[in-house]
């Protein structure tokens, strides 16, 4: 089993979640996070004064899934977050050892 963790721009979550959807990938907990990576956030103007806005709001898709489905899960993401523009996010993955379904304590990809 692997984890993956999207850290992609908040308007498209609805994008991400239609196209895993159409895939069969279902359960995912989405939460609102914010950051930066590389471009170190911008400038804004308000009244009159600047400021450096450096945490920038982006939303975080994780979802456990099969290992066979890693490479589809992936390349789902891949063209649903990204605009070609800086600041579209990253996606790490990492390995389950175990995961285990509180109600009935199915284990293993049973419980996913």
């Amino acid at each position: 089993m692997k984890k993956i963790e999207a850290i992609i721009q908040p308007h498209k979550l609805e994008d991400v979640k239609a196209a895993l959807t159409a895939i069969g990938i279902e359960g995912m907990t989405i939460s609102e996070v914010r950051g930066h990576g590389r471009q170190k956030g911008h400038k804004e103007v308000y009244r009159g004064m600047e400021y450096q806005v450096d945490l920038l709001p982006k939303v975080k898709v994780e979802m456990v899934i099969a290992g066979a489905r890693l490479d589809e899960a992936i390349q789902t993401i891949l063209k649903a977050a990204r605009t070609g523009k800086i600041g579209d996010g990253k996606i790490f993955v990492s390995d389950v050892q175990e995961a285990i379904r509180i109600r009935n304590e199915d284990r293993g990809e049973g419980a996913l």
